[in-house]
């Protein structure tokens, strides 16, 4: 099992800015207009480009696509929905509900971290790039058939950051305000030193409509389905059940070079489930047609049904050149009883990667050791003359190991049980002046130390069983707590808990999404990423540096170095990644030969189409 796309996944950092080829030029204050954006000066597509390479331009619309969350953003859950509010804390926002908002501007997914005109056709930039002015499209238009202004804009993004859910005000740091100069103009500015890739995160945010929200409470859980000017709109539902988008036919935006070729199903649904072995089960059935396997055991061992015997339902294994982030039992460091890095490391001992990998994932993994996994922003060896000199600041405020080889999770025999770690793992806890008495550990004040592992879904039970095992040798009394993915939520985004899986996702240029999972600020924020309560000035300053790099080697310097300090910390238990998507689907689909490069998953459903014959072909079959 890996729960790479479905732990707590959103790339919200989509990298930074600079001029890119530029649309135009402006003599207004030296500034520059363009008709897309990038971090680091470079754009693939001109001004005048008909579709992104990666897309089929002759897709056929029509048809239905059906899958069950297999990633989410804000107060999304995995397992259910209760509100069409997906931007604000309250609530179980609906997957999917990004599909009826569009943007400034849109993602070129063969692109580290490009954006192109979507309801602004242009940007203009100031010479100090703090003053952005958007020129809106005239035809932009919501469901209703109201026109999407510049004041839609303004008060949407000024909105999101008094109102919105903690992570993007978190993101809308260094955004000053949003002001409509009329109905085609709208200002963004943002404050001196301003994070990098904060111009482009506000491009990506969605457009409400002003006048639907001035009789309206923005920042409430709700149920009535809210104006929009995406792609789809909400179809049939049922909480906690199903929920359906459909295709909007007469989409103002339908054919812009950013969206041809996509958003071709007439239906996008998403099925909720409670239980991942249920929600298998479901697939075989047909209740769903698109599923991506994150349960090794199941993709090893359960494909075997009908319909994969008679070529009903096709396999496939598709890379994953993305960055894959890192995954791992994050402790939170806000407990007393696990402040000590030595309690930690002692913890990260009693893992045994190989026996579950081998035992439990079918060897289908590599084991993680950085946040940065499967990208060259991962940290070896010892340090660059480049990185030291970030580093040597803090000499005497981290630990040493910085200035050397950074920290790698041990390398066990396999045995489930091994005793030289274990030893080491007792060695560790002895230092930190925990005794046994009894074969318990005690804290220092005299409790039996007990670590709980929260959980919101049963199938990854058995990756806890043998590490479990190991603790209670150590003397730790570890216990699993399986609780519903409402209590879940509220418990995790409080902070309550001892230890619980996440996974950090990282874009190939990571900028500003560095602050929710890494500082200060986010460690004291309610529903930040930091769940293992990262609070370091180090670390605060290298995602600053990070933040600040105007080159893309300045990027992964600082990038290194982070992860040196922040893996000589001990905040997590690393887990397990894998470099490809293995999806399985019923036979009426078509899509790309494979996904573009920095695309979010495998393409689906933005990218795919539904193939009319191949439904005849199938319904035949029955």
């Amino acid at each position: 099992m890996a729960l790479l796309n479905r732990r707590h996944v959103l790339g919200l950092g989509i990298g930074a800015l600079s001029a890119g080829r530029f649309r135009s030029a402006a003599a207004d204050n030296g500034g520059t207009e363009m008709h897309g954006m990038s971090v680091f000066g470079d754009l693939k597509y001109p001004a005048d480009f008909k579709h992104f390479e990666y897309v089929n331009p002759a897709a056929p619309k029509g048809g239905l696509f059906s899958t069950i969350p297999s990633v989410r953003a804000y107060n999304q859950s995995f397992h259910t929905f209760n509100s069409f509010n997906a931007f604000i804390l309250k609530g179980e926002g609906a997957k999917g509900m990004e599909l009826s908002f569009d943007s400034l501007m849109a993602r070129a997914n063969d692109e580290p971290d490009a954006m192109y005109g979507l309801a602004a056709k242009s940007v203009w930039i100031s010479s100090d790039k703090l003053t952005y002015r958007f020129t809106m499209r005239p035809e932009a238009r919501f469901h209703d058939g109201s026109k999407l202004t510049a004041h839609d804009v303004g008060f949407s993004f000024n909105i999101l950051k008094e109102k919105g859910h903690p992570l993007i005000v978190v993101q809308l740091r260094d955004f000053v305000k949003a002001e409509a100069l009329d109905d085609a103009t709208v200002a963004v500015t943002f404050a001196p030193n301003r994070a990098r890739d904060v111009p482009l995160y506000v491009a990506s945010l969605p457009i409400f409509s002003k006048a639907y929200y001035a009789t309206r409470p923005f920042d409430e859980s709700t149920t009535e389905i809210p104006l929009g000017s995406g792609p789809y709109k909400v179809g049939k539902y049922e909480i906690n059940r199903y929920v359906e988008f459909d295709r909007v036919k007469d989409w103002w935006a339908a054919d812009l070079p950013v969206n041809r070729g996509s958003y071709n199903f007439d239906t996008v649904r998403y099925e909720f489930y409670r239980d991942r072995d249920v929600a298998f089960e479901g697939f075989t059935g047909k209740n769903y047609l698109y599923r991506e396997e994150f349960t090794a055991r199941i993709w090893a061992t359960r494909y075997d049904f009908p319909a994969i015997k008679d070529g009903r339902v096709k396999r496939e294994t598709l890379p994953d050149e993305l960055p894959s982030g890192g995954q791992g039992w994050f402790f939170n460091t806000r407990r007393d009883k696990l402040k000590d890095p030595k309690v930690r490391e002692a913890i990260i001992h009693a893992f045994d990667f190989e026996w579950t990998n081998k035992t439990v994932m079918y060897g289908a993994y590599a084991r993680t050791v950085s946040p940065f996994q499967n990208s060259d922003m991962v940290a070896t060896g010892r340090p660059s003359p480049e990185e030291l000199k970030l580093l040597e600041p803090f000499r005497g405020q981290v630990p040493d190991e910085v200035f050397g080889e950074p920290f790698v999770p041990p390398v066990s025999d396999g045995s489930g049980q091994d005793r030289t770690l274990l030893r080491k793992a007792q060695h560790l806890l002895q230092e930190a002046r925990l005794p046994v008495k009894d074969g318990k550990r005690l804290l220092p004040n005299g409790e039996i130390f007990t670590v709980e592992f929260l959980l919101d879904e049963p199938s990854f039970q058995p990756h806890h069983a043998t590490f479990i095992k190991n603790l209670g040798q150590l003397g730790i009394d570890a216990s699993i707590r399986l609780i519903d993915a409402v209590q879940y939520r509220a418990r995790v985004e409080a902070f309550d808990f001892d230890m619980t899986t996440m996974r950090l996702s990282m874009s190939p240029t990571p900028g500003d999404s560095l602050r929710p999972y890494f500082t200060s600020h986010a460690a004291a924020t309610k529903g930040s990423y930091n769940l293992a309560g990262v609070a370091s000035p180090a670390i605060d300053a290298l995602v600053d540096k990070a933040i600040g790099a105007e080159t893309r080697a300045e990027l992964t310097i600082a990038c290194r170095a982070l992860d040196r300090v922040f893996r000589a910390g001990r905040y997590w238990v690393p887990q397990w990644y894998r470099t490809n998507h293995p999806i399985a689907y019923w036979d009426v689909f078509a899509h790309p030969p494979k996904p573009a490069r920095y695309a979010q998953g495998t393409g689906a459903p933005e990218n795919w189409w539904y193939e009319a014959s191949k439904a005849a072909k199938l319904e035949q079959a029955k």
